[in-house]
C-alpha cells in the first residue's frame, strides 16, 4: 500500500472515530453516567473513602467473603476421594476392586464381554 493510500485510510478512520465521538457526546445516558461519576468521586474525596471501603459499605457480605477467601487461599483444594467400585464376573465369580477404569483385568473383561455388560456387573 502506498503512503498516500495509508494516509487516506488513516484520515477516513479518524473521521469515523470523530463522528462516533460526537454521537457519544450528545448521548443523554452517557452525560448522566459522567455526572454520577464526578459526584461519586467528589463524595469519596470529601469523606476520604476509597472504592473498597464504598463496596464494603454497600455489600458487607461480599467484601468479607473475599477477604476470608484470600487469607485461606494458601491451602490448595483437594480432590474428592474416589469411590472403590467392585465388579463381579458372574461367569467365574472373580472380583475386581478398582477406584478408576484403568484396571488391567477390568479392561480385559470389557474387551471380551463389552463395556455395557461389564458395567452391569458393578456391585452396589
Amino acid at each position: 500500500m502506498s503512503r498516500l493510500a495509508e494516509f487516506r485510510a488513516a484520515e477516513k478512520a479518524l473521521q469515523e472515530q470523530l463522528a462516533q465521538l460526537e454521537t457519544l457526546k450528545n448521548d443523554a445516558g452517557l452525560k448522566k453516567e459522567i455526572e454520577f461519576e464526578e459526584k461519586l468521586l467528589g463524595l469519596m474525596k470529601h469523606y476520604d473513602k476509597g472504592l473498597r471501603e464504598i463496596i464494603a459499605i454497600l455489600e458487607p457480605g461480599r467484601a468479607s467473603s473475599k477477604a476470608a477467601g484470600k487469607s485461606a487461599g494458601a491451602a490448595p483444594k483437594q480432590r474428592r476421594a474416589r469411590v472403590v467400585k467392585v465388579y463381579e464376573n458372574p461367569h467365574t465369580g472373580e472380583l475386581i476392586e478398582t477406584k478408576g477404569g484403568n484396571h488391567r483385568g477390568l479392561k480385559a473383561w470389557k474387551q471380551e464381554h463389552g463395556a455395557s455388560t461389564v458395567d452391569a456387573w458393578l456391585r452396589t
